[in-house]
């Protein structure tokens, strides 16, 4: 053979496996996430006495084992007997473990993974202003509107706001404002509901306008925000030509009873007498000037029609 022909045989050969190396190298898979990436990506749930635990100690199979959290929130593990893990989520849990067999000189490099497997709830409780109060899994991925949803749906009492207890962290509730409408509820946070949760939606007060208005009726105020006299009156359609705006009562439980204000609203309407708020429960009375004076009977006939508004609101 020519020099040549070596050349370009050698040439040839080395496009070769050029081209090879190439579609192999690009059929290697790629590596997977490491056991810390792993870890991270876990849910931050802390571990409660009844949950079920899968331990596995890697390349150990004699140390793997599938275990159930006491009530005092100890697990038995092989070797290393009683260990407490209640209270730490799934990596502080391995990480102990970890610690655990390197100071024992069991393993050198342990690598050990912790799942919760069963949890000892399993569903999140919604309580409060919805349908159907009660305990709902959450097995998959449930986010808050979901879990309103199986509930039934808001009752029309319920507030603007609903909060999230954490069962990891019962001390610092999320409190989650609602949006209305459809038009809106894209922009509403919904996070994920964790097994352990629990949903309360709060209660919108009520305020009644009885009397010599246009549209009598009770009507809901957010409890986180203050309502006037005069905004509770707009709401009812304002008084009627007939009314008696100097003889408005307004009508107040309090601890010690029942506390009757007389209003003039005539003076509130011009400006001439301070607005004021009105709370949770309140009754505005406004009588018809045919009446003089508003007797007894006249103050439970009133009462008697906000219990039955309020039994018609729910």
């Amino acid at each position: 053979m020519t020099k040549s022909k070596t050349q370009v045989l050698f040439v040839v050969m080395l496009a070769v496996l050029t081209a090879f190396g190439q579609c192999a190298f690009s059929q290697e898979p790629a590596p997977g996430p490491s056991q810390d990436q792993q870890r991270s990506a876990a849910p931050n749930i802390a571990i409660g006495a009844g949950d079920l635990l899968n331990i596995v100690v890697f390349d150990t199979p004699e140390l793997t084992t599938s275990v159930r959290v006491t009530q005092d929130g100890d697990v038995n593990l092989p070797v290393l007997g009683m260990m407490k893990l209640a209270g730490l989520n799934t990596i502080e849990a391995a990480r102990k473990i970890e610690d655990e067999l390197r100071s024992r000189h069991l393993i050198l490099e342990p690598h050990v993974t912790v799942f919760i497997t069963e949890y000892a709830s399993q569903g999140a409780t919604v309580m409060g202003e919805v349908r159907t109060p009660g305990a709902y899994p959450t097995l998959g991925t449930r986010r808050l509107l979901d879990m309103l949803s199986v509930a039934g749906g808001l009752q029309t009492t319920a507030g603007k706001t609903v909060s999230i207890v954490h069962r990891d962290d019962p001390q610092h509730p999320v409190t989650i404002p609602l949006q209305s409408g459809s038009a809106t509820m894209y922009a509403q946070e919904n996070p994920i509901i964790l097994p352990g949760d629990t949903i309360v939606v709060a209660k919108a007060g009520v305020v009644y306008v009885i009397g010599d208005v246009l549209k009598p009726g009770g009507f809901l105020i957010d409890n986180n925000t203050p309502i006037s006299l005069m905004q509770s009156l707009s709401l009812a359609g304002g008084w009627d030509k007939t009314a008696a705006l100097s003889k408005t009562k307004l009508i107040r439980k309090t601890s010690e009873g029942r506390e009757e204000i007389d209003l003039d609203l005539k003076h509130v309407a011009y400006g001439s007498q301070a607005d004021m708020s009105v709370q949770d429960g309140d009754i505005i009375f406004v009588p018809s000037s045919v009446s003089k004076t508003m007797t007894y009977r006249g103050i439970e006939a009133a009462i008697s029609l906000t219990s039955s508004l309020l039994l018609y609101l729910h």
